[in-house]
């Protein structure tokens, strides 16, 4: 292997390194900076957009608010196996199970089901020609992702989510 394919690899594991360690900043500067975040209160939130952008990351903003998707492969939890609660970034609302999370193989984190009935909402997405189901925070109504009829059993559904609006909670960080 040449020199400078060498050196062209380290520098692109050294900026998906400082990548993912900027949206682990990004979520703990939002949970701080965010005065509707809060994985206790359950009420639903009624805040307005321009409102969310000014407490938000952009990273986040983009994918909860404009319904944005990240690039596959790229996301935080894409292969993340911890043990844990997957809240909305948003506003702290407990969304999945680290135990129903499944490597779907599609660049996405991927679900078989919510955490409980109510975790999250589904609306009807029709941008981009398609139609499909668009996965949002039933607490803030942020999107989160799609879900798709191709999973595992016992649901056969797949929630693919945007790792941008997660944050995954695990015991020692409770």
């Amino acid at each position: 292997m040449r020199y400078s394919n060498i050196i062209f690899i380290l520098c692109s594991v050294l900026f998906v390194q400082c990548s993912n360690a900027q949206k682990q900043t990004d979520m703990n500067n939002n949970s701080k900076n965010n005065p509707y975040y809060s994985r206790t209160d359950s009420k639903k939130l009624n805040v307005s957009n321009d409102e969310w952008k000014k407490v938000l990351p952009e990273n986040v903003y983009y994918v909860a608010r404009e319904e944005g998707t990240e690039r596959a492969f790229t996301g935080e939890y894409v292969n993340v196996k911890d043990d844990g609660t997957y809240h909305c970034a948003v506003c702290g609302n407990a969304l999945f199970d680290s135990e129903t999370k499944f490597k779907s193989g599609t660049g996405w984190p991927s679900f078989y089901k919510p955490l409980k009935e109510g975790s999250v909402a589904i609306k009807v997405d029709r941008s981009h020609g398609m139609v499909r189901e668009e996965v949002e925070c039933a607490r803030c109504g942020s999107h989160l992702g799609h879900v798709f009829d191709d999973g595992p059993q016992p649901t056969g559904k797949r929630y693919c989510m945007n790792s941008a609006v997660l944050e995954l909670v695990t015991e020692k960080d409770k």
